[in-house]
């Protein structure tokens, strides 16, 4: 028999706090220290280049060109292996299909499909996409949680429990597990916001079923929406979006972690749970949230949407912390990585501004474009930030998904639906070139102590 308590798990009560304050007094770390130990905060140099820390064939990022023996910041460059992501996305358009599912046999295998190696892939995408019988019932509609991310992870973990060889980490047992998972990703996501919506919001559930012949697009839509109907430039728009977040070099934090986490050795299921709860975080996958949210802010506290002067201030007030979530960030700006253009949102741009004008977005667009002109030059003059703020994917995607009339909460868990693509890539790169465990070294700054006896303190 459990004992029952009058408490709930998230409550507060005093003795925690004061434990807490306890706690942070006596966990400061000097941060002048770093500086003096030459530790790379981030693992990142001061100037913001990344460690190297490891390998890949999958993904490059281009940010900088080597003119007269220096390195000189240029716009953006992403490539998939080896094939520049605005040709990928540029021949797709230009046949007018569907992309996603030939992107992900890319970055899996390591070459652009035929047509008849697209075709069997594809099928066995549309095989795979199926969860065990009464997972919906006994794992998602059992216990809803109004966070998606942890919805998935806590799906992802327990399909761990249905699987005959889930620790199995031969490279054909963690190919089925990762083209499985890519293929249920969409059933996840959507099933658990319909599950969130009916049982926490006391909405209307729907849970339909994935038609074999519909793109990963075309199901999220079709899955999402009560009367399963979209366009074709809806679905085509999506379709491009996932293609852009599906991978972005080994250093991410979410792929670094699933290179951490597969190098213990642990199964495929922990290490994409790993990644799910980096994702999850609002510096990573959950800022295209951040961004949607900041202009909402905006909309309330700016009255004319077309008034720079108006609008400046507004992205002041971000900066000095006196407005929206008081961070002091204007959230979709800056990359760790690009300084002169983010690719990814240079193709995206030019979508979403597409499909505001076909849905009656104009105003909106016309918005976060006079958002992404002033921002640069707000953020220069408060910060002597010079050599330049550039829009990041993040920017736009808010704005994308609200057109799509995908709720806010399946922002971040479209994301993991295209980049578990590419930690499954990184993940099967991880055991084929197995080598030691990712252990970073720490220094320890602690002095010894003599114990004393409890009676004694």
């Amino acid at each position: 028999m459990t004992q029952e308590t009058t408490w709930e798990y998230s409550d507060i009560i005093p003795e925690i706090n004061e434990l807490a304050e306890k706690m942070q007094a006596n966990s400061v770390i000097d941060p002048g220290l770093y500086n003096k130990f030459d530790v790379k905060r981030g693992l990142r140099d001061l100037d913001g280049k990344g460690v190297l820390t490891g390998l890949t064939d999958i993904s490059t990022i281009k940010q900088n060109k080597l003119v007269d023996g220096k390195l000189v910041p240029c716009d953006g460059e992403l490539y998939y292996r080896g094939y520049n992501v605005n040709d990928i996305v540029g021949g797709i358009l230009e046949d007018n299909r569907f992309g996603f599912e030939e992107v992900v046999y890319l970055l899996l295998f390591g070459e652009m499909p035929t047509a008849q190696q697209l075709k069997d892939f594809r099928e066995l995408l549309v095989l795979y996409r199926t969860l065990p019988q009464n997972f919906v019932r006994d794992v998602i509609l059992k216990a809803p949680s109004e966070d998606m991310m942890n919805s998935i992870a806590r799906s992802v973990l327990t399909l761990f429990c249905y699987d005959k060889n889930p620790n199995d980490t031969s490279i054909s047992n963690v190919l089925r597990q990762c083209v499985q998972l890519i293929s249920v990703f969409p059933l996840l996501s959507v099933y658990g916001y319909h599950a969130y919506n009916h049982y926490l919001r006391d909405k209307s559930l729907y849970i339909h079923y994935a038609e074999p012949t519909m793109s990963t697009a075309e199901v999220l839509l079709s899955l999402l929406r009560p009367d399963r109907k979209y366009t074709e430039l809806e679905a085509k728009v999506l379709d491009m979006a996932l293609i852009l977040h599906m991978e972005h070099g080994g250093g991410n934090n979410s792929t670094f972690t699933t290179h951490v986490v597969t190098s213990s050795g642990t199964d495929t299921y922990s290490a994409m749970a790993a990644a799910l709860a980096s994702l999850k975080g609002p510096k990573h996958g959950g800022a295209n949230v951040k961004v949607f949210e900041m202009f909402e802010d905006l909309k309330q506290n700016v009255s004319d949407w077309k008034d720079d002067d108006e609008i400046s201030r507004y992205l002041e007030k971000l900066l000095d912390k006196e407005a929206f979530d008081r961070q002091g960030l204007i959230y979709g700006m800056g990359h760790a990585v690009y300084t002169i253009s983010d690719p990814r949102q240079v193709i995206l741009r030019g979508a979403v501004q597409r499909l505001a004008e076909a849905e009656g977005y104009t105003r909106e667009y016309d918005l976060y474009a006079r958002v992404e002109e002033l921002a640069p030059k707000v953020i220069g003059r408060k910060r002597r930030i010079y050599k330049g703020v550039a829009s990041n994917v993040d920017f736009y995607s808010g704005l994308l998904y609200s057109m799509l009339d995908i709720p806010c909460e399946l922002y971040t868990p479209l994301f993991a639906t295209a980049r578990i693509a590419g930690w499954s890539a990184h993940r099967l790169e991880e055991l084929i070139n197995a080598g030691k465990i990712i252990r970073p070294a720490y220094m320890s700054i602690s002095t010894e102590r003599h114990y004393v006896n409890l009676n004694e303190r």
